[in-house]
């Protein structure tokens, strides 16, 4: 199997399509990107998609998700014609959190936020990792200070696998122009000030000025805007099967 800086490496000057490529190439089985809908993840499912790679491309469905991130992913399955699977929450967690909170128990506290969180996201993110090797993301370094900290290639000690982010050097302005020259379809929202799309109870629009994620889960402290699904990552340098 092979390691992170050999991957590096083997796809170093390489276009995002390249190294997106050179993946579906070399793991045959195991290979799973996930999309959000977000500018970022439309420009990477418009590259497997137009390439045919064999990149099984999931989403999670929280069922808090705006209107307008379920129009952008019809549009995206008619446009492309590719299969997007869904993952989610495990049920009776689901049921048990909301009968003994409510619906909006994400609001009171940090710890009942994460936990909605947990059970909505982090869990099915879980079960869709579940037996893969390597997990490509949308993630860019200027997203946030946290994730400027993180590498394009890297090692997920949690999930047991590769983590990798193609776009990971490119800008907010490099995206929006991969996706007016490619007809990529978009999320509405971000034509509204939303820069960063999650569930829409835990979502604003941003304001000129404002940090990228400052419309994620505003009311709380901005050191803690992170839901859990890519704050636990370390880097190694074997791949751990």
């Amino acid at each position: 199997m092979m390691k992170t800086q050999e991957i590096k490496e083997a796809v170093k000057g390489k276009s995002p399509q390249e190294v997106l490529a050179f993946l579906a190439q070399n793991f045959a089985e195991g290979l799973i990107f996930s999309t959000s809908f977000g500018w970022e993840d439309q420009v990477l499912s418009d590259m497997i998609f137009t390439q045919d790679l064999n990149i099984k491309v999931f989403t999670l469905e929280t069922g808090r998700l705006f209107t307008e991130t379920y129009y952008t992913w019809n549009r995206t399955l008619e446009k492309y014609q590719k299969p997007i699977y869904a993952f989610y929450p495990d049920k009776e967690k689901l049921e048990a959190m909301v009968t003994k909170k409510g619906p909006s128990s994400f609001y009171e506290s940090v710890e009942n936020r994460k936990e909605c969180c947990g059970i909505r996201k982090v869990e099915p993110l879980n079960r869709a990792l579940q037996n893969q090797k390597v997990w490509i993301t949308g993630i860019r370094a200027d997203q946030s200070a946290n994730r400027e900290d993180m590498d394009w290639v890297e090692w997920d000690e949690a999930h047991q696998l590769i983590k990798v982010h193609p776009i990971f050097n490119w800008s907010l302005d490099d995206v929006k122009t991969y996706v007016k020259e490619n007809n990529v379809p978009y999320n509405p929202l971000h034509d509204k000030g939303f820069p960063s799309i999650g569930c829409q109870p835990c979502t604003r629009a941003v304001q000129p000025g404002e940090d990228f994620r400052a419309g994620r889960w505003w009311w709380e402290d901005a050191s803690k805007k992170e839901c859990g699904l890519h704050d636990v990552t370390t880097n190694e340098e074997v791949f751990k099967p």
